[in-house]
């Protein structure tokens, strides 16, 4: 006869009716998740592969034209913790309907922006809106599926963002070689729309759903619980300071590309962002590299990738500025896969709080890159953005050496209790 404690397992597994691999439901909320993560990435960098024709049309200069990306990773940053909030009351699944609904009405307006400001305006209320969705996904998958196939429906989920970040700026970069950058963002408007009207179709209704209450003080509580914790906030810090890179990177690229002496088509540009496939395996890796390096080792190899992908494309050969974005792609989505996911494992208790930190950090860290990249190259060339990147690498390897040093300061206490008594 199997013991009791085998036998309460069992129960308790049959019991839990949250989807797993083979279970009905499974595969179409992975599916609806993946269609949401490319939508809203997709939309949220559509303008960032034609900003050198959206600075030819409105004579605008490279630092004016990289708002519309700032603006729209901006605002997402600023509204991620909020809507988290109200995901809560109101339902992860609602959350993110309206999110995405909200964003795909904005993109079918942005093609017919007048002019700068208002182009800018309108990809402002689209991060805004966009934020509804890392705020509820991640949530949505803890609740409705089992444990051991969390990582699975996750990684689907950030499959679907990266493929969506990448194809985004693709579609955008070759129609608008053919048709210009307004028809480009009306391609991954509508694109976008059957991503949204899938994701509705799929995704089944939350079972295990509890609703809670509006709770600012709670809210406030734990941020700053989150916020006074030193190795939380290093880390916050680190994952801005790696998106500052690969923000001024991505969003100046372009106009580098489009001038001698590369002077590459709009289309090809665009499909530079294949690199972000290098991604994808890099952060794959981070497990293996952290299990084999430490965080810190990990962190310091991606630092050192980064730093020499910078270096690399300052030289004016393709071959070489192509290499440099493979080196700069798999430092930054190694060092950021190795932040992420120890922001989990650090915070003990209210984790979505501590992610959405996270997540604002990050994006805000998108938005200041982009910006500060394209003043660089305004007034120095792309040496100018390449040294906003150094920067930043070299206040990732500070905040890293501060965190080294502090774990040893509290490693020696112990010891000197012990000698002392």
């Amino acid at each position: 006869m199997p013991p009791a404690s085998t036998k309460a397992a069992a129960t308790s597994a049959s019991a839990d009716t949250r989807l797993s691999p083979g279970a009905p439901g499974y595969r179409r909320t992975s599916l609806a998740l993946f269609a949401a993560g490319l939508a809203a990435f997709a939309l949220l960098y559509s303008t960032q592969a034609l900003l050198p024709a959206i600075s030819a049309e409105f004579g605008a200069t490279a630092s004016a034209a990289s708002w519309t990306v700032s603006a729209a990773t901006g605002a997402l940053a600023l509204c991620v913790l909020p809507l988290s909030a109200l995901s809560e009351r109101f339902g992860r699944r609602a959350m993110m309907t309206a999110s995405l609904s909200v964003a795909v009405g904005i993109s079918l307006l942005v093609p017919f922006a007048p002019d700068l400001e208002s182009l800018i305006v309108l990809r402002a209320i689209q991060g805004a809106a966009l934020a509804g969705l890392p705020a509820s996904a991640m949530a949505y998958l803890a609740e409705e599926v089992r444990p051991k196939a969390l990582i699975a429906a996750i990684g689907l989920f950030v499959a679907g963002n990266s493929i969506g970040g990448m194809s985004g700026r693709i579609v955008t970069g070759w129609v608008a070689q053919m048709w210009g950058w307004r028809a480009g963002l009306a391609a991954v408007g509508l694109t976008s729309l059957l991503c949204v009207i899938a994701f509705r179709a799929l995704l089944p209704k939350a079972r295990h759903f509890t609703p809670g209450t509006l709770n600012p003080k709670a809210l406030v509580s734990s941020v700053r619980t989150h916020l006074s914790d030193p190795l939380l906030v290093r880390l916050y810090v680190i994952g801005a300071l790696f998106m500052t890179v690969f923000g001024a990177v991505y969003t100046v690229i372009g106009y580098r590309l489009v001038e001698a002496p590369f002077s590459l088509p709009q289309g090809v540009i665009g499909s530079i962002f294949l690199v972000y496939l290098v991604g994808t395996v890099s952060s794959a890796a981070a497990g293996r590299l952290v299990g084999r390096l430490g965080r810190r080792g990990a962190l310091y190899l991606a630092v050192s990738t980064t730093t020499a992908g910078l270096l690399l494309s300052l030289a004016d050969s393709l071959v070489s500025v192509l290499a440099g974005l493979v080196l700069i792609t798999a430092g930054f989505f190694a060092g950021h896969a190795v932040a992420s996911s120890s922001v989990s494992r650090t915070a003990k208790t209210g984790r979505a709080q501590a992610s959405a930190l996270y997540q604002s950090a990050y994006y805000l860290g998108s938005s200041v890159g982009g910006t500060l990249g394209a003043i660089a190259f305004h007034a120095g060339g792309w040496a100018g953005t390449v040294l906003i990147g150094l920067v930043a690498v070299l206040g990732v390897v500070s905040v890293t050496l501060y965190g080294t040093h502090s774990a040893r300061v509290a490693a020696r206490r112990p010891r000197l209790s012990a000698a002392c008594n």
